[in-house]
């Protein structure tokens, strides 16, 4: 998917449909000169409603709709004839997306099935019909509620991605190309910084037709968690992945300091992220001989499993499968 096609993060605007006036009108016909109240109800307003989609990866279909208005209910009839309800505008969004008010930032809803239905504003109530306010004492009501009117709000629409397993690391850490080996994506690989700037996705093979999603999270930087580069939209993508693969490249200065670097960064923005499996994998092995590739383990962190892989040459990719399947399977 291209940059300008990924789209994480809308504001819109929800105007849920008015609720339709109840009516007041009393039954005439030619047996009865002076009936009783008929009057029907309103119809309530139409809803603002959010349906996933497994079907979309992206916001974009939302990015310049900043305005979504439903219909208004129609008023009661007589005869006690309900007013039409008013029409309900349903939104399709990616699983992984959700809804925040924009005043106070709280989470309302999550998206994370297909075919799931969240109302994100409710529409109007229609009105009651003077029928409803007859009594012992008050036979002939000359009144009728009318309808509530609808809500304006505005809401803030996130969305993070949904995978099995999720690549944490410093740019140029190899995971764009880790990807393409692994599976059947074709992200932007180069050699400078910052070549992904959206998360992209690829279908993992496993054995006996089973298989798992990865995804290739943008590069953390350090301080991302205090937003430096676009922190914060990189790191809301890891809270929905199952398992964490860190990646850090054989030739870094210190592999355990920028280990700990990458998980200060998790700690900082969330630190429901350090519950999740994990797994280190040392990449780029091609470019160090087996004596080097001993004298590394002085750096390794004790406290995670590690896997030496190359992707350039295979190396450890078959046993880099089975230990994330084994993560991932444990957990469920």
């Amino acid at each position: 998917m291209s940059e300008q096609n990924f789209v994480d993060y809308v504001k819109i605007c929800c105007r849920s449909g008015a609720g339709g006036s109840g009516m007041r009108h009393f039954m005439r016909d030619p047996i009865n000169a002076k009936g009783g109240p008929d009057g029907g109800d309103g119809g309530r307003g139409g809803h603002i409603v959010l349906r996933g989609n497994e079907q979309m990866w992206t916001l974009l279909p939302l990015k310049y709709r900043k305005h979504v208005i439903a219909g208004a209910g129609d008023n009661g009839a007589s005869n006690n004839k309900s007013g039409k309800f008013g029409e309900d505008i349903i939104l399709d969004v990616p699983l992984g997306t959700i809804v925040k008010d924009v005043e106070t930032g709280e989470v309302e809803h999550e998206i994370t099935e297909n075919g799931q239905e969240v109302i994100v504003v409710k529409g109007g109530r229609g009105g009651l019909g003077n029928s409803h306010f007859k009594s012992p004492t008050n036979q002939m009501p000359q009144y009728a509620q009318p309808g509530e009117p609808g809500l304006d709000l505005w809401k803030i629409l996130e969305l993070k991605v949904l995978a099995d397993v999720g690549l944490v690391g410093f740019p140029n850490a190899g995971k764009s190309t880790l990807l393409s080996v692994m599976t059947a994506a074709k992200p932007k690989i180069d050699s400078y910084p910052f070549t992904t700037l959206v998360p992209n996705l690829g279908i993992v093979s496993y054995y006996d037709h089973k298989s798992f999603i990865m995804a290739d999270i943008p590069g953390i930087i350090e301080n991302a968690h205090e937003g430096k580069g676009i922190g914060h939209r990189f790191l809301r993508h890891i809270e929905r992945n199952s398992v964490l693969l860190f990646m850090i490249p054989a030739d870094t200065d210190n592999i355990n300091n920028e280990y700990n670097i990458l998980l200060n960064e998790l700690q900082m923005f969330n630190e429901e992220l350090l519950d999740k499996p994990r797994l280190l994998a040392i990449t780029k092995c091609d470019l160090i001989d087996p004596e080097l590739k001993t004298l590394l383990q002085v750096e390794i962190p004790k406290s995670i499993p590690v896997i030496y892989i190359s992707s350039q040459t295979g190396e450890g990719l078959k046993e880099l499968k089975d230990s994330l399947w084994k993560l991932m399977t444990e957990e469920q």
